[in-house]
């Protein structure tokens, strides 16, 4: 709630920003929403908004975490086997227990080359 609340007040900032100066000159009218039952100009048409339309930047990841060996809160384990399944590991972001602030690309390719050695040690490869 307390984040709906920033986001509301965020909305009318940038609502007062885009319609001064040069901003209003090029950006012409605010698109509305008639399907929100609201007054335009209120904080409940804000918040609705917002909720029909906020959405992530970033990449989904955290979706099958990694976790010691029985925890039954983690999807796979440190060797990236998931749990409870034979012969089938994940080896994406979806195994970070905590997602990274920046950009995934890069602990993607970590985790793939971790995987890799791990599938080479496993099967006696190196």
């Amino acid at each position: 709630e307390n984040d709906l609340k920033a986001f509301v007040e965020c909305y009318k900032f940038i609502r007062k920003a885009c319609s001064t100066g040069p901003l209003a000159e090029v950006l012409g009218e605010e698109f509305m929403d008639t399907s929100v039952p609201h007054p335009p100009n209120s904080e409940e048409y804000m918040a609705e908004s917002i909720r029909r339309r906020c959405t992530t930047i970033y990449h989904p990841a955290g979706t099958a975490r990694m976790g010691r060996s029985g925890d039954p809160a983690a999807v796979t384990d440190p060797w990236l086997k998931v749990q409870g399944v034979t012969g089938l590991r994940v080896a994406d972001c979806s195994i970070m227990p905590d997602v990274v602030s920046g950009n995934t690309n890069a602990p993607a390719i970590m985790i793939g080359e971790k995987a890799a050695s791990l599938i080479q040690a496993a099967w006696n490869l190196e």
